[in-house]
């Protein structure tokens, strides 16, 4: 999909570890939620809630997932799930723009 239509965007931008990861925050009529972001290159954790899709737009990095021992590189035009109440680090190597699509469960 290259664009959302009937959505509603949330001007403030997410801004996470010092500037190097923003986000927006797009909100769907069905009531789903995504960011759409950009990442500078680094090495970042989070944590989620709800389950996640990360939807490598462009760019490269790799990310540790729970349960795995190894590193698994993702690029553009792939995706990753990450599970609720959960924590993955992301080893940022080129600029990338992604998309994040939050799962209720």
């Amino acid at each position: 999909m290259q664009r959302f239509d009937n959505v509603t965007v949330i001007k403030k931008a997410n801004v996470y570890f010092e500037g190097n990861v923003v986000s927006r925050t797009v909100l769907f009529a069905d009531g789903s939620k995504k960011t759409l972001g950009f990442m500078q290159p680094g090495a970042y954790e989070f944590t989620t809630g709800d389950p996640e899709v990360m939807e490598i737009l462009s760019g490269e990095l790799e990310v540790s997932l729970p349960g795995r021992q190894d590193w698994q590189a993702v690029r553009g035009g792939q995706s990753f799930e990450v599970p609720g109440n959960a924590r993955f680090v992301m080893k940022v190597q080129a600029h990338t723009d992604y998309c994040c699509s939050f799962i209720k469960e």
